[in-house]
């Protein structure tokens, strides 16, 4: 199965969000700040909204908006060699959660005594649950790294820590936490216990992911270039691979019948899509605006 280039010009994409009311794509740019509306149809894109800092992960509000974990801006300098190219810019902003209106109006939701918030999916109560890892390499010997609820009452609360480096987390079918930690995926249980589904994926490990209705996790595999599908169970199924060096950094499904997979392909800068996957993609909970 070959990856098609749908659109180019992302520098260092992130948070792909699928909005299907209006048939088109949502993807961040962690140098720029900046949220990209894509045309998957006509391969455009224009802004949709303008964050400052480090716009990293996105979910879906129920108007059509986005939430967005900003990291504050990253120093592109101190990531390793070879994995990103040499003069993306930094952009400084208060790391935070933040609330990108369908008019591209940006909030804060939350922005106290966060370090650099990762990536976020939403709970069927409206809770938001984000990573917090601080920035990439982490302090030597330091496990900073800790899972955050920002809850229906808008107070923020740890719901684990002591990570490595904590980065995607989705919910899972049963409506367990999922978090990739190092080099694996782990699972939170609900009594604080902490399980791996895969200890080690691969050289790249994994950055963001996305579930099938079925249970298997897509996940992004950063410098292998391509996407890892791995099974419930733990084992490694499939490789979707993606031509020439660079680096990928999260996915979604989405398209008319949520069978396309669509991944940030961060270096060089483009956004890709398998179109026609055997199994649709997990119906994603939206946050509740009504919560505003």
């Amino acid at each position: 199965m070959k990856a098609e280039v749908v659109v180019d010009g992302v520098r260092f994409g992130e948070g792909p969000v699928w909005r299907a009311g209006h048939h088109d794509l949502i993807v961040t740019s962690v140098c720029d700040g900046l949220l990209w509306r894509v045309d998957v149809e006509r391969g455009t894109k224009e802004v949709f909204a303008d964050t400052d800092g480090g716009a990293n992960g996105a979910a879906l509000c129920d108007d059509g908006g986005l939430l967005v974990t900003n990291n504050g801006g990253i120093d592109f300098s101190k990531m390793p060699p070879g994995t990103v190219p040499p003069g993306l810019p930094t952009r400084l902003a208060t790391p935070g959660l933040q609330r990108a209106a369908p008019d591209g109006t940006v909030t804060y939701l939350a922005d106290t005594g966060l370090l650099a918030p990762n990536d976020l999916c939403v709970g069927d109560d409206g809770t938001v649950f984000f990573t917090d890892p601080g920035h990439f390499p982490p302090p030597a010997g330091q496990l900073v790294g800790r899972v955050m609820a920002y809850r229906p009452d808008r107070t923020v609360d740890v719901v684990a820590d002591g990570f490595f480096y904590c980065n995607g987390i989705a919910l899972d079918r049963d409506g367990s936490l999922v978090i990739i930690e190092k080099r694996g995926l782990m699972r939170l249980e609900p009594d604080g216990g902490r399980t791996w589904i895969v200890q080690v994926l691969g050289r790249g490990a994994g950055d963001g992911f996305c579930l099938d209705a079925d249970g298997r996790l897509y996940v992004a595999s950063t410098v292998e270039h391509g996407v890892r599908v791995v099974d419930p169970d733990g084992a490694i199924v499939d490789f979707l691979e993606i031509d020439g060096p660079g680096t990928t950094t999260n996915c979604c499904f989405g398209g008319r019948d949520n069978r396309t997979l669509f991944a940030t392909d961060a270096v060089p800068g483009n956004v890709v899509a398998w179109e026609g996957l055997p199994t649709p993609g997990l119906p994603m909970t939206t946050w509740p605006t009504r919560l505003l």
